[in-house]
C-alpha cells in the first residue's frame, strides 16, 4: 500500500477567541494536531501532508522539526478546495486519507478498518457514524439495496433527509487512480458556496465507482474542537480513557477523576497513584511505586519500590530502586539518585547523582554534584556552584556526614568518610577521615542594646 496522508488544519477556529490558531492549542500537554500526526504515523504512511492557513506560520513552528510537509490554502473556500491545494505534493498514483487537526480522539484501529476498507474495490470509503443528534453533521444517503449513494451537508438537506442518524465524520479514503478525476468534478453550487469533499462520493457513484463505508462504533473519537468548552470536554475524555487503561492494567487510582497523563506512562505491578497527580512526556514506574498527592512528573524514571511523597516535582531525571522522595522535592533534570536514597521536604538537586543510601532530608540545594553511598547531609546545606559564569561541580565521597548548614564552595572534594561541622563555609578540599570546620571566633558584646523603634508619646 502507497499511502499519502492529508491533515486539514487550516482553520481560524474564532470560536476559541485566541490570537492563536485552534490546531495548535493543547490537548493533555500536546498540540490537538500533534496528536493526529502521532495516530497518522502509526500508519506507516509515504507522507503527511498538513494544510495550514490561519496564521499558518504558528501552526508550522509548533510542528517543526518533524517529517512533514506544509501546504498552504490561502482562501478558505472549503475541504474539498483544502485538499486540492496538495494537488502538487502528493506523490502520484498514492491512496489519500483525509484527516481533520481539530479531531484529536480518532482511534488508530479505526483507520486502519478504513484503510483496509479502503484497499477493497472502492473508489472512495468514508467513515461514518450513527449520531445521538446529527444536527450539522452531513447526513449519509443510501439506496433500496443499502449502498452509499451521497453525502448530503445540513443546510442543503431536505427535511426527509435530516431524518436520518447515520453521519458524515468527514474522514474519507481516496484510491490514488481515482483521485484527480474525482476532485475536478468538484463545484462550489451549494448553500455555502464551497467546495464540498464529500461530493466526491456522488461523483464517484455517478462514474459507476463504488463507494463503501465504516461505520464508527464510538462517536467520542469523532468529536471536533470548535471552543474551549469542547476542548475541555475532550480533555476530560482524555484524561477518563487513561485512567480507565491504567486501571485495566492493575494500577490503583485513589480516584480516577483525578489524574493527568499527558503524554505516555507505564507502570509495573501494584503501583499506586494518589489524586491530582499530572505525568508529562514518558514517565516509567517500576513495580510497587507509590506516587502520592499533587505530584508532577515529567520524563523520568521510578525505580521499583520507590516513595514520591506529595507535592513533589521531577523532571528528566532517573529515580533509583526503594528511594524515599519529597515531600515538597524538586528534582531537576540530569538527576540521578541510587537505591535506598532519600531526598526530603524542601531539597532541590540538579544534575548530580546522589549515591546508594544517601539521605539529602531537608532544606537544602545539591546542585552539579557527584555524592557517594551512605552521606548525611545536614539541614540548610547548599552547593555553590555557580560562579557567576561557569557551573563547578562538587563531588562528595562515601560515608560523609555534612553538618548542618554548610555551604560547599565547588570545585571542591569532600573525601572519604570526611565530617564537615555545622556553619562551615568549604573551600578546599578536605582529608579523608578527619573533621573539617570553618568558623570566626564566637565573641559577646557586652553592653550592645538591640536596635527598637521609638515609641511615639
Amino acid at each position: 500500500m502507497s499511502l499519502s496522508i492529508v491533515i486539514l488544519a487550516a482553520g481560524k477556529g474564532s470560536r476559541m477567541k485566541s490570537r492563536r490558531p485552534k490546531v495548535i492549542h493543547s490537548l493533555a500537554g500536546r498540540p490537538m494536531l500533534q496528536h493526529v500526526v502521532d495516530t497518522s504515523r502509526k500508519l506507516d504512511p509515504d507522507q503527511i501532508i498538513v494544510v495550514v492557513g490561519h496564521e499558518a506560520d504558528q501552526v508550522r513552528q509548533a510542528m517543526s522539526g518533524q517529517p512533514l510537509s506544509f501546504v498552504e490554502q490561502a482562501e478558505q473556500l472549503g475541504t474539498g478546495h483544502a485538499v486540492m491545494q496538495c494537488n502538487t505534493t502528493l506523490r502520484p498514483g498514492n491512496d489519500i486519507l483525509v484527516l481533520y487537526g481539530d479531531v484529536p480522539m480518532i482511534r488508530l484501529e479505526t483507520l486502519r478498518r478504513l484503510v483496509q476498507q479502503g484497499l477493497q474495490e472502492n473508489a472512495v470509503a468514508l467513515l461514518s457514524f450513527l449520531a445521538k443528534n446529527p444536527t450539522g453533521y452531513g447526513r449519509i444517503i443510501r439506496d433500496h439495496n443499502q449502498q452509499v449513494i451521497a453525502i448530503v451537508e445540513e443546510k442543503d438537506a431536505t427535511d426527509e433527509q435530516r431524518k436520518i442518524t447515520e453521519s458524515n465524520s468527514g474522514i474519507l479514503y481516496i484510491k490514488g487512480n481515482e483521485y484527480r478525476a474525482l476532485l475536478s468534478k468538484l463545484d462550489s453550487s451549494n448553500a455555502q458556496a464551497e467546495y464540498y469533499l464529500t461530493d466526491v462520493v456522488k461523483h464517484a457513484v455517478h462514474a459507476g465507482h463504488k463507494v463503501s463505508s465504516v461505520v464508527c462504533e464510538d462517536e467520542s473519537e469523532l468529536l471536533g474542537v470548535n471552543n474551549q468548552n469542547q476542548l475541555a470536554q475532550i480533555e476530560n475524555l482524555y484524561r477518563q480513557q487513561h485512567a480507565t487503561a491504567l486501571m485495566e492494567a492493575g494500577v490503583k487510582l485513589s480516584d480516577p477523576a483525578r489524574i493527568d497523563v499527558r503524554g505516555e506512562l507505564i507502570t509495573g505491578m501494584d503501583v499506586e497513584i494518589d489524586v491530582n497527580c499530572i505525568f508529562e512526556g514518558r514517565v516509567e514506574l517500576g513495580d510497587d511505586v507509590v506516587v502520592q498527592s499533587n505530584c508532577v512528573l515529567k520524563d523520568c524514571v521510578i525505580g521499583a519500590g520507590t516513595i514520591i511523597q506529595p507535592m513533589t516535582v521531577i523532571d528528566q531525571s532517573e529515580i533509583g530502586r526503594k528511594n524515599d522522595i519529597g515531600p515538597f522535592a524538586r528534582i531537576r533534570p540530569e538527576t540521578r539518585t541510587l537505591e535506598k536514597a532519600k531526598i526530603g521536604n524542601f531539597v532541590e538537586v540538579k544534575k548530580s547523582q546522589i549515591g546508594t543510601g544517601s539521605k539529602v532530608n531537608h532544606l537544602t540545594y545539591i546542585g552539579d554534584t557527584e555524592m557517594g553511598a551512605r552521606v548525611n547531609v545536614g539541614a540548610g546545606t547548599i552547593t555553590c556552584n555557580y560562579d557567576g559564569a561557569y557551573k563547578h561541580k562538587t563531588i562528595i565521597e562515601d560515608d560523609v556526614f555534612i553538618g548542618s548548614d554548610t555551604q560547599l564552595v565547588a570545585p571542591v572534594r569532600v573525601s572519604e568518610s570526611t565530617t564537615i561541622g555545622a556553619g562551615s563555609t568549604i573551600t578546599k578540599d578536605t582529608p579523608e577521615g578527619q573533621l573539617t570546620f570553618s568558623r570566626a571566633k564566637q565573641v559577646t558584646i557586652s553592653g550592645w542594646i538591640r536596635p527598637s523603634k521609638n515609641k511615639q508619646g
